[in-house]
């Protein structure tokens, strides 16, 4: 079951964004003695901690003053979305009076001051996101299976394209999609964040492929859309024989087992992303790897908004950057977002479809601050991304 919470990476190349620039020269406190640090402790002069008490005393009343009217707006947003989702069930019309017009408050006050005694502290240690290579390795190891790589990147989209198709998707969606998920060159492998141009980058999320599936995405499309990625690949195997058959057989075998894994737990999004963080969870998400059950994986992410939005009611054919949106928001949020007036897109803060949080950490809705707005700047996107080799290869696939 899809979370109704906005996803925190909007499009792959949208918030990968450049790291602070790193001191001249940094001191690991671990390696200052106690006689050392404690005479950086008392080197701050009776003046400085004087001057810091006063900045910290401005910074801690402005920045209540800013918690009280922050507070206030995001209840609101909260208070807002229940009532909507209360008039949906009753099939009441969506109004203005429904969303929160106003635009959220932004913090002007003074930054939060040094303490001059103080010792720079010890920074948490990274969480581990797992890559390709750890996703193959926990596959072979709790599941005795390796995912069948393609040959040459064509022959993936060649398969997705058919699979897409088949399902109902147009190629205006998939390619749109695939473009402003991967701007316009990316591989079945590719993962959020790292890159072949940049050497040290790193991965920001576990999100790989044409549509960037999650470890969370793979684990629950495997347990709601499993049974049915059984039997189109026993219908495959039907026509085949010999060593293709055998490995087939194999490759069944194994995703019987992970949908019996992925089942292990309620069909919740919270159970599901709980099981998607642990080795036999990135061992599910080597499937969108392999060549016949990657692009199932790939077509469903996106055909489970399609029919979530006919299921309530809506008809009209989505374009691709409205089911990018239900792609990127949830199914209920994204919904929300298209079944929206155009007159009134123009007028509702994008704030309205976010988390607190969520929202402060995407300069996109920030930066596009209406839905009207990032709607434009989705197409936008998705128009110059479309031009790409990669773009042009997958539109050629269908």
């Amino acid at each position: 079951m899809r979370p109704h919470l906005i996803r925190l990476c909007f499009g792959l190349a949208t918030l990968v964004l450049p790291a602070g620039a790193p001191p001249a020269v940094a001191i690991e406190a671990g390696a200052l003695s106690p006689t050392t640090s404690g005479a950086m402790a008392q080197a701050a002069s009776p003046q400085a901690i004087a001057e810091y008490r006063r900045k910290l005393k401005e910074y801690q009343e402005a920045r209540a003053a800013f918690e009280a009217e922050a507070g206030a707006y995001w209840s609101a947003i909260s208070e807002k979305r229940k009532g909507r989702n209360a008039r949906r069930r009753e099939r009441q019309p969506i109004t203005l009076d429904d969303y929160v017009l106003t635009q959220p408050p932004v913090y002007a006050g003074p930054k939060r001051p040094v303490d001059p005694s103080a010792l720079e502290e010890e920074k948490p240690p990274r969480k581990i996101i797992p890559v390709v290579a750890d996703l193959v390795k926990a596959a072979a190891e709790h599941f005795q299976f390796t995912p069948q790589r393609p040959a040459a990147e064509a022959e993936f989209k060649r398969a997705y394209a058919r699979t897409a198709l088949a399902a109902g998707l147009t190629r205006e969606q998939a390619v749109r999609v695939y473009a402003f998920e991967t701007g316009g060159n990316g591989n079945h492998d590719m993962q959020s964040g790292l890159s072949a141009s940049r050497p040290g980058s790193r991965a920001i999320s576990t999100a790989i492929g044409y549509n960037q599936l999650l470890t969370t995405n793979s684990v629950e499309l495997l347990a709601e859309q499993g049974h049915e990625f059984v039997h189109a690949l026993t219908e495959k195997a039907a026509s085949l024989a010999g060593a293709a058959r055998k490995a087939m057989d194999h490759k069944i075998a194994a995703l019987k087992k992970m949908v019996a894994f992925t089942r292990t737990v309620p069909d919740d999004w919270s159970a599901h992303e709980k099981l998607a963080d642990t080795p036999q969870g990135w061992a599910v998400h080597a499937m969108v790897l392999d060549i016949d059950v990657g692009p199932l994986l790939q077509t469903h992410k996106l055909l489970t908004s399609v029919l979530f939005a006919r299921a309530k009611g809506y008809t009209r054919p989505l374009t691709a950057a409205e089911l990018e949106m239900m792609n990127l928001t949830g199914d209920s949020t994204g919904l929300d977002m298209v079944t929206m007036p155009r007159a009134t897109r123009e007028q509702v803060p994008t704030s309205n479809f976010f988390q607190r949080g969520g929202y402060e950490r995407n300069p996109v809705a920030i930066r596009n601050n209406t839905v009207a707005k990032l709607l434009a700047v989705t197409d936008s996107r998705m128009d110059s991304s479309s031009n790409q080799p990669g773009a042009r290869e997958l539109a050629a696939s269908f």
